[in-house]
């Protein structure tokens, strides 16, 4: 089993910036990409972007290209979101996701483990 434990979500205003990160823990080991999805508040899930497990291919969401970025350090088992220009439509709870494999996953992989989630509220 896998655990992922996202952080830093929060309320900030429109213009801002913030990062999210999420740690995996237990079975970790191994190659296994990470990603990123979110629940808009009445809307549907949407993916945000993945990354790779060397962290040299990342795959986004066409409404996140050039503001969001995602890393990962493989050291701490930790993915990162770092969300720039924030707009009140990226208000959602912000999602962590895992996927084994060497492949970069995308909107409709099917991941092994999510996490519970963080939410991100953006005030116009």
């Amino acid at each position: 089993q896998v655990q992922l434990v996202e952080s830093g979500g929060g309320l900030v205003q429109a213009g801002d910036s913030l990062r999210l990160s999420c740690a995996a823990s237990g079975r970790t080991s191994g190659t296994y990409a990470m990603g990123w999805f979110r629940l808009p508040p009445g809307a549907k899930r949407e993916f945000v972007g993945a990354i790779t497990w060397n962290g040299r291919t990342t795959n986004y969401a066409d409404s996140v290209k050039g503001r969001f970025t995602i890393s990962r350090d493989n050291a701490k088992n930790t993915v990162y979101l770092q969300m720039n220009s924030l707009e009140p439509e990226n208000t959602a709870v912000y999602y962590c996701t895992y996927k084994w494999g060497t492949v970069v996953p995308g909107p409709t992989t099917h991941y092994d483990y999510w996490g519970q989630g963080t939410q991100v509220t953006v005030s116009s």
